[in-house]
């Protein structure tokens, strides 16, 4: 099993949200094969807790935004200083950890034997040439 369309489109708009808000380090993990109750983690990092707040409201605006718009269920970890935010979505979960909680607590490292979505931030997508006449 893989994760469904609907999470990739879902954790792909995230990614782009956050990476629009110079979130670090952006990882789609799909966890379908191993989690019943998601079909994909999307993490991303910032250096301090300001930015991963400004990085989660980016991210609740994109899904909000989308033709089927998408509202987490739960939301996490804003009252505890911004350090890690978790935005529920079913197909999907958003993490945004501030650095140090990424590195100590190792999602990464923990879903490591899942497969990665692939995400290409548009801007460092390099532009088409135009059509010479």
């Amino acid at each position: 099993m893989t994760a469904s369309d609907r999470a990739v489109e879902l954790a792909l708009a995230a990614a782009q949200a956050a990476a629009d808000k110079k979130a670090e380090d952006i990882a789609i993990i799909d966890v379908s094969d191993h989690l019943v109750i998601t079909d994909a983690f999307m993490i991303a990092s910032a250096p301090n807790e300001r930015q991963v707040l400004a990085i989660v409201d980016a991210i609740e605006e994109a899904l909000v935004a989308l033709p089927e718009k998408a509202k987490p269920v739960r939301r996490e970890g804003e009252r505890g200083g911004g350090r890690w935010v978790l935005l529920d979505y079913l197909d999907i979960v958003v993490h945004v950890q501030h650095a140090e909680e990424r590195e100590f607590y190792g999602l990464d490292n923990l879903w490591k034997d899942c497969p990665q979505i692939e995400f290409v931030d548009r801007d460092l997508v390099p532009a088409e040439p135009a059509e010479q006449q």
